[in-house]
């Protein structure tokens, strides 16, 4: 049986695809991941998508990304074979969690997609219940899942919902990130913020790198995982890999 949620939602009738963000593992030298990123089935920004994203159709949206991000990964996994699926979900989107994640599971099933190498992350960046947040993110990592915060630092949660659950990845707010290595100010935040998180068994991976100052810079500090458009922005259905996978490029 399904959640009323799923049974009551109305199909998502507009076309969508995926583009794919590499996440790097500077300390390694190699793709940590790809996450999963909604476009226009010609390339299009989310934004022509999300637009059209309301009340009544969200349940089904957020069924249909995993479906299509599993989908297109599973046909270029060979590419990077042992790469995370780092697929964003909307906690809102989510009724009953053993309910709403079957589509899911019978997907990665059909596709032969190991469940320890998909990422379910969330944005903190609306008022939600924390209760069955916290539920649907223990529930998924009782299921084999990972687990990720997006835009950790710039949300509302912060720092109660990570006392309450330690998710496998944490990624810091990319305002967090810009000019880093010309303030003085957020390097002692970063800083202190990566050790915490070591503290607390989380990985720590910082967005939208966009400068070598940046990237220098935060390796100093002692983040390994980086994302951004200095290593590789989002590409159309496609594995692409970054152009610097080294914590010492030039």
């Amino acid at each position: 049986m399904s959640c009323k949620g799923c049974r009551e939602g109305q199909e998502f009738e507009i076309p969508f695809s995926m583009a794919f963000q590499p996440i790097v593992d500077m300390r390694a030298g190699q793709v940590f991941g790809y996450e999963a990123l909604v476009r226009g089935v010609n390339g299009e920004g989310a934004g022509s998508v999300l637009s059209q994203v309301t009340e009544k159709n969200r349940y089904a949206f957020d069924q249909q990304c995993r479906v299509r991000a599993l989908e297109l990964a599973s046909h270029l996994r060979a590419a990077a074979p042992e790469a995370l699926l780092s697929i964003n979900f909307m906690p809102n989107a989510v009724y009953e969690p053993r309910a709403c994640i079957r589509l899911t599971l019978a997907t990665a099933m059909r596709l032969g997609f190991p469940l320890h190498n998909i990422i379910f992350e969330f944005t903190e960046n609306e008022a939600m219940d924390t209760v069955h947040l916290l539920n649907i993110l223990r529930t998924y990592k009782d299921m084999g899942f990972k687990t990720a915060i997006d835009d950790f630092g710039a949300g509302h949660s912060g720092l109660n919902l990570l006392a309450k659950f330690q998710p496998d990845i944490v990624k810091l707010d990319m305002d967090l990130v810009r000019d880093i290595d010309r303030d003085v100010a957020r390097q002692k935040v970063m800083r202190h913020t990566v050790a915490m998180l070591k503290d607390l068994g989380v990985l720590p991976l910082c967005e939208g790198v966009e400068t070598e100052a940046e990237m220098h810079t935060l390796c100093d500090l002692g983040v390994d995982h980086l994302q951004g458009y200095l290593l590789a922005r989002p590409a159309f259905e496609a594995f692409e890999m970054p152009k610097q996978a080294s914590r010492t490029a030039a």
